[in-house]
């Protein structure tokens, strides 16, 4: 769950400090059910401050204080470090802190009086409607299994803005095909259920029923998409279709999180409630959902000063 260079920087940790981001790991995976991704993040960042707080003289956790905290931010921002990498470095060191705490690694919680430093929030770049609809439709209606599968990913991507991780988690019975409804394991281990349309069921249909079977392997089990030998399509390969896609149709570059992007904004902009869309994109808080609405404005207000002729 480490990279080379953290890997390099545990190694060189005091031996109580190695032991301690070790069962912290361990803790995260299997006690809150954190992705590999998530577990990755905060270890990293963990190691990081621990690093710091060595070269600082401190041998255990228990030697961990706000200054050396704050020193360890204060160095990584000299360094170049952007207020959004500050900010989740930050909710790391609070994470560990209170981790620590609880289980009497620390006297006192001291990451609960580190500040958030105030990220810069970008809008996310959508694509116009007309323009995601190009995309859906840009592998075409050959009945090859690989271009079947990609126009069944494509779909079902901007039709439930679900993540690339959870699109590639699912198996076939996870889609209900009937009531139109896939259930999704998102984030912490947590069940959703997203409907999709007509065009997505159309496009799963026919991946199911003529392109699957093609590609299907011993390694393929029940997964929904599969890769070219056989095994469950992986996030990699789903970023590059999509980007490959957009790329012919002439759109601008575009991810599947840039599909989920524009997924939310057009629910909105068509009239969607605020919590619906939450639900639907499994989002723990309603503020992470917020930034949606600041979109649609943003292409109100552009709409308004293109058209209105006193703008």
């Amino acid at each position: 769950m480490m990279g080379r260079s953290t890997q390099a920087l545990h190694e060189g940790l005091p031996p109580a400090m190695r032991e301690a981001v070790d069962e912290f790991a361990r803790h995260l995976s299997h006690v809150e059910n954190r992705s590999t991704h998530t577990v990755r993040a905060y270890v990293g960042d963990v190691v990081s401050l621990l690093d710091h707080a060595a070269r600082m003289g401190c041998a255990t956790p228990a030697d961990l204080d706000i200054t050396v905290l704050r020193s360890w931010l204060a160095r990584l921002r000299t360094l170049g470090g952007a207020r959004t990498s500050l900010a989740r470095r930050a909710a790391s060191a609070r994470t560990f802190s209170a981790w620590a705490h609880r289980g009497g690694l620390l006297e006192t919680d001291v990451g609960a009086k580190l500040a958030t430093p105030k990220a810069d929030r970008d809008l996310p770049a959508v694509l116009r409607a007309d323009q995601a609809t190009d995309l859906v439709l840009a592998p075409g209606e050959e009945a090859a299994p690989t271009l079947l599968r990609d126009r069944a990913v494509l779909e079902l991507l901007y039709a439930t803005g679900i993540r690339v991780s959870e699109l590639c988690g699912l198996d076939r019975a996870d889609v209900d095909a009937g009531r139109r409804v896939v259930r999704v394991l998102g984030k912490g281990g947590k069940e959703r259920s997203v409907p999709f349309g007509q065009p997505a069921q159309e496009a799963l249909e026919d991946w199911l029923r003529l392109g699957r079977s093609s590609l299907a392997g011993p390694g393929s089990a029940d997964a929904l998409f599969l890769g070219a030998r056989g095994g469950r399509l992986q996030p990699t390969v789903v970023r590059r279709l999509v980007s490959a896609y957009a790329r012919a149709a002439g759109l601008p570059h575009t991810t599947p999180h840039g599909l989920r992007h524009s997924a939310a904004t057009h629910l909105l902009d068509g009239g969607a409630d605020l919590r619906a869309v939450q639900e639907l994109l499994g989002h723990a808080s309603l503020a992470t959902t917020q930034i949606y609405t600041h979109v649609s404005m943003e292409r109100l207000r552009a709409a308004y000063q293109q058209a209105h002729p006193r703008a």
